[in-house]
């Protein structure tokens, strides 16, 4: 399957305008999620990685306790894509 191309800064910048929480750090888009538990965390992570394994897209994570700290971009394109967008706009909606 061909990737998505790369954001244009443009692009880039009307989408972070529709990600709630989300920046740019690094080059990728970059969320801190904070639950009140490891175990709603852990529940999160678990509903995002059905999601991203059905898009074939897989998140960069990092998870200690109540935080899940997310950067994402594509990898093949070599930065952010919409593929990033859509499953950021998805973690969104599940938080």
């Amino acid at each position: 399957m061909a990737r998505p191309l790369k954001l244009n800064e443009f692009e880039l910048a009307a989408a972070l305008e529709e990600l709630a929480g989300w920046t740019m750090k690094n080059e990728k888009l970059h969320r801190d999620f904070f639950f009140d538990s490891f175990i709603e965390a852990w529940g999160f992570m678990s509903q995002i990685a059905i999601h991203a394994e059905k898009m074939d897209h897989h998140p960069e994570w990092f998870n200690v306790y109540g935080t899940v700290r997310v950067d994402l971009t594509t990898h093949d394109s070599k930065g952010v894509t919409e593929l990033d967008v859509t499953l950021a706009k998805i973690m969104n909606s599940l938080k």
